[in-house]
């Protein structure tokens, strides 16, 4: 009687001395979403949520903030964490088609929004600038989510007009027009960063979607010229850029350039590694905005040198992860979410060189935060959500090479 056969005697076969058995296959499971890139905005996530808590412990001992305990930014800082988190994870399950025919609505609801900012007794004013919307405890800043939204419809343009891109009132003149819509928004609020960003964004979208070279730079030109229009059309933007070209003088050390002398002072100190954590002076009342815009400054004064050139490799690597998942999906035919993920890519290193640049006195004071390590729950929120988009669009990059469909 033949007996059944083990799993350690089926089929032997022999090759000279050596007795060969089948073996039960491994089973491999591939990986759905970029590690590398959970990996970068996590680090970046934790390390500034240890910061915004070193950077404003301090705060409480001003007159201004003497309401606060000394976790107040702390705790709010890891809430809004905890908030942008589950955002996050509900626009990962989005699929990027939903978020293309959203496109054109969300960019509408950004506008509503922008405009309801606006109105007297809705938007928040704080230090003269009415940029946010109160929601309760919470605040909103509508600048945060017309980024996105600007960045959903400018890659969805740019798929419905592929065919006209070589034609400058076809393919470039409507965009423009509704840059320029969003432009006059926030510069009534005002908040030029936040213009500056949804341009480069907008521009750069429009680049990479092969708008001819000719156009472009007339496109940059023009943006050039809007920008210093704006500057030399305001008496406080000049003062701020000639306080930039000399912080140092008796005018501008006590005035427009205390920030930027205060971050340089705080760079200084920190010299190649740093007085260690929690050790900065900057950060006693003296460097305005720790907390939020110059964050750099203060992470340049305890980690030093070193630390800095961490944070610049932290941000060129998540940079480059999104570009190449962005390349990815293009050579797979989808154009739409191949922009939006090398849209993101240009958001954030754009924001996050212009912060650095500030911190460290190479471009004029600006009000930017440092992306996903600054303190500010709207921006925490918008960025999380707007890298799990790119995620996804890997998840459904990785799918369609397995052979699957999305």
């Amino acid at each position: 009687m033949p007996t059944k056969a083990t799993g350690s005697d089926v089929l032997p076969v022999r090759v000279g001395a050596t007795r060969l058995t089948a073996t039960r296959a491994a089973p491999s499971q591939a990986q759905d979403f970029d590690q590398q890139l959970v990996w970068i905005t996590v680090a970046l996530l934790l390390w500034g949520l240890v910061m915004v808590y070193s950077a404003s412990i301090a705060m409480p001992e001003n007159p201004r903030f003497a309401k606060y305990t000394h976790t107040y930014f702390l705790v709010r800082h890891a809430m809004w964490l905890g908030i942008a988190g589950v955002g996050a994870l509900l626009a990962y399950q989005v699929p990027l088609s939903v978020w293309e025919k959203s496109a054109r609505p969300l960019f509408v609801a950004s506008l509503v929004l922008l405009a309801l900012v606006l109105v007297p007794h809705v938007g928040k004013v704080v230090y003269g600038a009415r940029r946010w919307i109160s929601a309760g405890p919470l605040s909103f800043q509508p600048s945060e989510l017309a980024k996105f939204t600007i960045l959903l419809y400018a890659a969805d343009y740019m798929v419905r007009k592929m065919e006209d891109k070589e034609r400058f009132f076809r393919a470039v003149w409507p965009m423009g027009a509704a840059t320029a819509i969003v432009g006059v928004l926030l510069l009534a609020e005002p908040d030029m960063g936040a213009f500056m960003v949804i341009a480069v964004i907008a521009m750069g979208i429009l680049f990479l979607g092969g708008v001819n070279a000719r156009m472009f730079f007339l496109i940059v030109f023009v943006l050039l010229g809007a920008f210093a229009a704006i500057i030399a059309s305001s008496q406080w933007r000049r003062e701020r850029i000639f306080a930039y070209l000399d912080p140092w003088s008796e005018t501008n050390a006590l005035a427009k350039g205390y920030q930027l002398t205060h971050s340089l002072i705080a760079i200084g100190r920190g010299e190649i590694f740093g007085v260690g954590l929690g050790g900065s002076v900057e950060k006693l009342n003296w460097l305005p905005e720790a907390h939020t815009d110059f964050l750099l400054a203060v992470i340049g004064e305890e980690f030093g040198l070193v630390g800095v050139l961490l944070v610049i490799g932290l941000f060129f690597w998540l940079v480059k992860r999104m570009m190449d998942i962005g390349r990815q999906a293009i050579a797979l035919d989808r154009v739409f979410a191949g922009l939006v993920a090398q849209g993101v890519a240009v958001w954030m290193g754009f924001q996050a060189f212009i912060n650095m640049g500030v911190n460290l006195g190479a471009l004029p004071t600006k009000g930017l935060t440092l992306p996903l390590m600054s303190y500010g729950g709207s921006a925490i929120l918008v960025n999380l959500a707007a890298i799990a988009v790119v995620l996804r669009i890997d998840k459904e990059n990785r799918t369609l090479m397995h052979g699957g469909r999305v």
